[in-house]
Parts: C-alpha cells; sequence; structure tokens
C-alpha cells in the first residue's frame, strides 16, 4: 500500500486506510518483537547449558568463557556496520537475511560435534545478530511515527530488551533440563521461521540512504576498535589487569576509536554521522543505555550462581526466580513510555529509574548463605526490574526519536552497540572485582572449610551488587545533569516517513 496524501475531497473514501494501516503496524511490532527477542535472549539463553554442552564436547574450562565470548564480540563490533548495510540496501532485505543466517547457524552450533565448531557457530551468530537487531529498531522507528502508537511500540521493545537476558535464563533452563542443551540452539530456528514469514508478508522494504556508499575506512577502524575493547575487557575474567593482553587491547580499543571519531568529520559519507551525537537527549539516552547494559549484569549473572551454586535451584527453577524481575519491568516500560515521560520528560524520570535500581541493588546485598528465596531476593529483584524500566524503554527511544530516515539504521545500532559494549564490560569488571573480593575474603581462613568457602562466594556476589548499585547510582546523576528540562519535543519534520 503506497502512501496518499488525504485531500478535502479525498477523506470519505480512505476513512478505512489508517485503521488499516494501525492494525498492520502493530502486527509489524509483534514480529520486530520475536525478532529482538532472539538475538536478545541468546545472549543468556547458552550460560545454563554451558554445564552440559562441556560435558558433551569435552572442552577444557578455559575455553568455556568463549562460548559466550565469541557472540558478543562479533555482534559488538560488527552492529554499526550492520546498521549502515540496512540503510543503504533496505531494511526489510537485511532483516530478513538477518533472520535466515541467525537460524542457519544456530542449527549448525546446535548440531556441534567440537569446541572449534561451536564456537564458530556463536561468533556467527553475533555477526548475523548485528545485521538484524538494527535493522529491527530501525523498523519499528520508521514504522511508528504516530507520538501515542510510537510510545507503546518502545515499550514493548524496550521491555523485551531489557528482560530478554532474563528469559533466556529460564527458557535455557526449560530446554536443558527437558531436552538437551542443543535445543538452546535450535530454538531459534522455531522463532526464525515465524519472523521470517511475518517479515516477507508485512514489511515493505526502501533505502532512505540509497544515494550513499558504505565508509570503508571508518567501518575498519570501528569494528576493529569495537573489537579490541571488548577483547579486552573479556581478557579480564581470565587475566590480570596488568596483562598486555588486557591493557595492551583496551588501549589499543580507545585509539581505534578516536580515529574513527576523528574519521566520522572528515569522510564524505561518514559510517556514524555526528550529527547523530549532537542532540542531547540522545547522547545522554546512548550513556544511559550503555550503564544499564553493564549494571544488569550483576543481576543476571551473579544472582544466578547464587541461586543454583548456594540455594540449590534447577536451571529452570532459576530462570523462573527471574520472571517477577520481569513482570516488573514490563509495567515499568509501560508507565514511563506512555505516561511518564511524554509528560514529566526523561531529566526527572530516567535518573528516578536508575535510583530505583540502585536501592534495588544495595538491597540485595542483604544475602546470606542461609538466606531464602521470598525474603532476601524477591523483593529486591522487583524493585530492581522497576527501576530498569524506568530507565531503558525511553532511553531506547528518545536515542533514536527524530533522526533523519537515512540515519535511522545506524542510530539504531548505536543503541544495540551501547548495550552490548556495556553488558561486556560490566561482565568483566564485576567478574573481577567479585573474584578479587573471595580472594581477599580467604586471606588467613582455612579455604577448605566449606561454610567459609560459602561466605567467600557471598562476598563476591555482595560485592558485585554494590559496584552494580554505585554504576546505577553513576547512572542517576549523568542522566540527571545531561537530559534537557521538559517533556521531549515531537518533530514532526524529523519524524521519518512510514511506506507500506
Amino acid at each position: 500500500m503506497s502512501q496518499k496524501t488525504l485531500t478535502d475531497s479525498g477523506r470519505e473514501g480512505a476513512v478505512a486506510a489508517p485503521a488499516d494501516a494501525s492494525a498492520k503496524r502493530w502486527w509489524i511490532l509483534a514480529v520486530i518483537a520475536l525478532a529482538q527477542l532472539m538475538v536478545v535472549l541468546d545472549a543468556t539463553i547458552v550460560n545454563i547449558a554451558l554445564p552440559s554442552a562441556q560435558a558433551d564436547l569435552g572442552f577444557s574450562d578455559g575455553n568455556r568463557q568463549w562460548i559466550v565470548t565469541a557472540y558478543a564480540l562479533a555482534f559488538a563490533s560488527l552492529l554499526l556496520l550492520g546498521g549502515r548495510i540496512a540503510d543503504l540496501f533496505g531494511r526489510k532485505t537485511a532483516f530478513l537475511i538477518g533472520v535466515v543466517g541467525f537460524a542457519a547457524v544456530s542449527a549448525l552450533g546446535g548440531a556441534a560435534t567440537n569446541f572449534e565448531m561451536l564456537v564458530t557457530a556463536r561468533a556467527l551468530q553475533g555477526a548475523f545478530g548485528a545485521l538484524l537487531a538494527p535493522a529491527a529498531l530501525s523498523l519499528l522507528n520508521t514504522t511508528f511515527t504516530d507520538a501515542r502508537e510510537r510510545a507503546r511500540a518502545f515499550s514493548v521493545y524496550g521491555a523485551i530488551a531489557g528482560a530478554g537476558g532474563a528469559v533466556g535464563l529460564l527458557l535455557g533452563g526449560v530446554l536443558t533440563d527437558a531436552l538437551d542443551w542443543r535445543w538452546t540452539l535450535y530454538v531459534n530456528v522455531v522463532i526464525a521461521v515465524v519472523a521470517f514469514a511475518g517479515g516477507w508478508i508485512l514489511l515493505h522494504n526502501h533505502r532512505d540512504a540509497a544515494n550513499s556508499k558504505l565508509d570503508v575506512p571508518g567501518t575498519l577502524l570501528v569494528a576493529a576498535g569495537l573489537f579490541s575493547l571488548v577483547y579486552g575487557f573479556s581478557n579480564a575474567e581470565t587475566h590480570d589487569w596488568s596483562s598486555p593482553e588486557t591493557w595492551g587491547f583496551l588501549i589499543a580499543g580507545g585509539l581505534l576509536l578516536a580515529a574513527f571519531a576523528w574519521w566520522q568529520t572528515r569522510a564524505a559519507h561518514p559510517l556514524l554521522p555526528l550529527r547523530i551525537l549532537l542532540d542531547r537527549n540522545r547522547a545522554a539516552s546512548f550513556l544511559a543505555v550503555l550503564i544499564s547494559g553493564g549494571g544488569m549484569f550483576g543481576v543476571f549473572l551473579f544472582l544466578t550462581y547464587y541461586l543454583q551454586l548456594n540455594l540449590g535451584f534447577s536451571p529452570t527453577k532459576t530462570g523462573a526466580a527471574f520472571l517477577p524481575m520481569v513482570a516488573a519491568l514490563m509495567v515499568a516500560a509501560q508507565v514511563s513510555t506512555t505516561m511518564l515521560v511524554p509528560r514529566i520528560g526523561p531529566k526527572v524520570i530516567i535518573p528516578a529509574g536508575f535510583a530505583v535500581a540502585a536501592v534495588g541493588m544495595a538491597w540485595l546485598t542483604g544475602i546470606g548463605v542461609g538466606s531464602s528465596y521470598m525474603s532476601h531476593v524477591l523483593p529486591q529483584l522487583i524493585v530492581t526490574g522497576f527501576g530498569l524500566g524506568l530507565v531503558m524503554p525511553p532511553a531506547m527511544q528518545l536515542a533514536t526519536g527524530g533522526v533523519a530516515a537515512e540515519d535511522a539504521g545506524v542510530a539504531s545500532a548505536t543503541v544495540n552497540a551501547m548495550q552490548q559494549v556495556g553488558g561486556s564490560i560490566g561482565t568483566a569488571l564485576l567478574n573481577t572485582l567479585a573474584a578479587s573480593a573471595a580472594t581477599d575474603y580467604l586471606v588467613g581462613k582455612n579455604p577448605a572449610n566449606k561454610l567459609v568457602q560459602a561466605q567467600a562466594t557471598i562476598e563476591s556476589y555482595t560485592t558485585a551488587f554494590w559496584w552494580s548499585a554505585g554504576l546505577f547510582a553513576a547512572g542517576a546523576l549523568i542522566a540527571f545533569l545531561l537530559f534537557r528540562r521538559g517533556a521531549p519535543e515531537q518533530d514532526a519534520d524529523a519524524a521519518p516517513v512510514v511506506h507500506m
């Protein structure tokens, strides 16, 4: 259906068109949300299945982290390229190729007969995810142009982006317990079939940046920079921070990203036009997504360890334990994007969300060896989830709102890159701090004593939770200082046009 301009004489015959278009938009949202869920949950769904995969394929503890890291490395380093490809060659094309490729390499990983085959499949998953994720978000951005509908759409999308990790833990536990670890990868094929069919039928392919060209030097600089940054932080988990394999890659990543920023001011067709970053609310939103992505791992990663190793939860029960947090996040997502931010503005709501999440994480430090889930975990999870629901969905909406249509893909990719890089940094930083806390606690004590060992693990968890709380508190301050006062303006001229 082509877009039509209604004249006074033609209004009567076109009354049904907006209703049909609106219904179609909500079906598009369902397809986009399904694809996004597939990408987000794959960052965690394999985590719970790792012990089973390791036992089956026989790889070492040292190699185990690369099953997770390979995905993060490819995903983070190729996101901006994926977003620009969507702008240049069409978002429907990028979306469908991303879905099919993700499903194919997921099947390859599920059929893996050795470590090398599995880690290759995970890296390829990240590459196709880097094409799929920005295409999905930019499709959402260009499909919903009405302010009220757009707020609702982003509340759904933001809730999935925030809660997808917890859903991945639950689904990974269920599939591992009920079937086999390989189904944590095979399940993507089932999801992809539905997403591909919906995308093929509903989406329209048009290229807002068709007259531009791909910025090859910029692509190489940012891909190498993001790879080095994520790789350096990943090495911090297995190497000391003083190791050249850690700080060397971190310095290289910083220099490459600085060179990329310089090149974007010189390139005729920049990969990331700096005009995207110059809007104050948008820049603040990117930082909010980065910080929330880093702090969230304090919840998912270490609480997963605590529930399974200390409270004796099964993988399925562990995943189910996060559902109240998901529910709180989804409620807050709906309230923040449709009611609070449009009326009050992000300068109040997003810092308040960070503050609530910080309180939840600080409260969670009260866990002990003999704590119960109902009293020492559940209330804290609900508070933290509600706080993150006030941060992530509106931040994602503001980060992609108001950009020119030809920049929608790369703006969306930047949001995804912020979340992924934040998660990678958070994982490495919190893992290192937690390990140091456990080591310090054992000094002068008998490590063979089971009670001492259990308390050492509690010290590691609570240290990670305190640092997550501090990260969220810093996020509250940064958001308060950077966001503009008042409700965000709805610039009709800047809103992308929907083509159906």
